[in-house]
């Protein structure tokens, strides 16, 4: 249905109008279904089962799992999503919908997305002025926040050029739409959504940082933190943006907040039950629990974990040497904006996916949303010229005055 609405004439409408059905299609209407039968992926339950735990007894993990579905391989952060169960409760259709974690991991990412496009827009309406040197007069610059134009006047004449930028208005959206349409997005948007909030707040952590926003981006990166250790490594690469566009004590500023958050979420677990979160957020996503880890997908960590003691230890120091080059590359090479430092997380945690001895090809999803997302969302550099600035003044001396009487036969020269 999408491709046929996107044969119309009017390319932007029809493309939006593509992107819609896309939308609707491939995401809501499974979700929708996938909500009211009550079918879903494990991690669900897990996340619902955390949230309970954390009210009752103010930790999400069993200090004795009877079964895989009992382990929360998750940091005490991600059992705020399943808050929502254990306070609704019960199985009618507006619990059966309200309290699934599904839709509210859905709702942090699409905020966390809608906030990061927010903070890289440049500010809206600016203006500056620049004197013409023809006439004296001034030329106007608008700098636009969604896709307006800017606007110089034309020196003698008056006239105005105008340029459309394209830099985060509907075509970025549109962009982030078809991603999220995507089968890379839509089939663990529908059936899990365990990784999107981690995906969003990561955005929006390097959308802040990309703008000299360390407060923002610490506790945005702190909040992911505190959710699944995989986004531990965005905290060098963000300390590496920062201190290259902003300075090192900002980039300081930055971390701080980000360790001080992700302490105060995570030491209650840390203090209530340490033995019980060691085994079941570290040991059992690594292959090292009590019991298998289902995600099991035929990645080269898990091809060489299978070869026994040996192979798990190789694929362990093949993850450590991979982190390592990120981390030089970091140091000799830090990135400058939100397009280099999306591209480096995601290169990072594609190499932790691939040889981690445990992974699934689902893990993918999220670097594959920070490339995308980085390049939609990075402001495009406007089309129009800059503004003609007046040249310096040149004070012109009045020119000597002569009079017929002051000359005499001999000024003349021979």
């Amino acid at each position: 249905m999408a491709a046929a609405v996107s044969t119309g004439p009017d390319r932007d409408r029809t493309r939006a109008v593509a992107v819609g059905a896309a939308l609707a299609g491939a995401v809501v209407a499974p979700l929708l279904y996938l909500l009211a039968t009550g079918a879903a992926q494990s991690e669900v339950e897990v996340i619902e089962r955390s949230g309970r735990l954390l009210v009752e007894h103010a930790t999400p993990y069993l200090d004795d799992p009877r079964s895989v579905v009992e382990v929360t391989p998750y940091l005490p952060g991600m059992a705020l999503l399943g808050l929502p169960r254990a306070v609704l409760g019960g199985d009618g259709p507006v619990a059966r919908v309200l309290g699934d974690a599904r839709p509210w991991c859905a709702a942090v990412l699409l905020g966390c997305l809608w906030a990061s496009g927010r903070a890289v827009t440049p500010v809206t309406g600016g203006t500056s002025r620049a004197v013409t040197p023809a006439t004296g007069g001034t030329s106007r610059a608008v700098t636009p926040a969604t896709g307006g134009g800017s606007r110089a006047v034309t020196p003698g004449t008056g006239g105005t050029s105008r340029a459309v930028t394209p830099a985060t208005g509907g075509g970025s959206r549109t962009v982030l739409g078809a991603l999220v349409a995507s089968p890379v997005i839509a089939l663990p948007f529908a059936v899990s959504g365990v990784d999107l909030p981690l995906a969003g707040l990561l955005c929006l952590t390097l959308a802040f940082a990309s703008r000299n926003r360390p407060i923002g981006a610490g506790l945005a990166l702190a909040a992911a933190c505190s959710m699944k250790w995989t986004a531990w490594p965005a905290v060098c690469v963000v300390f590496a943006l920062l201190a290259h566009r902003a300075g090192l004590r900002a980039a300081v500023r930055g971390g701080i907040t980000t360790l001080a958050g992700t302490a105060v979420a995570v030491l209650p677990g840390v203090l209530l039950s340490p033995r019980a979160m060691a085994e079941q957020v570290f040991a059992f996503p690594t292959g090292r629990g009590e019991f298998a880890t289902p995600a099991s997908s035929p990645l080269p960590g898990r091809l060489l974990a299978d070869l026994g003691p040996a192979g798990w230890y190789a694929a362990v120091g093949l993850l450590l040497a991979a982190g390592l080059a990120i981390g030089v590359s970091l140091v000799l090479r830090p990135p400058g904006h939100l397009v280099g430092a999306a591209d480096r997380l995601a290169l990072g945690l594609s190499a932790a996916f691939l040889l981690a001895p445990a992974g699934r090809f689902g893990y993918l999803a999220l670097p594959v949303l920070l490339a995308c997302w980085a390049r939609a969302a990075s402001p495009a550099r406007p089309l129009s010229a800059p503004a003609l600035v007046a040249p310096p003044r040149i004070r012109v001396l009045p020119a000597p005055e002569f009079t017929a009487s002051k000359f005499t036969a001999k000024d003349v020269p021979a």
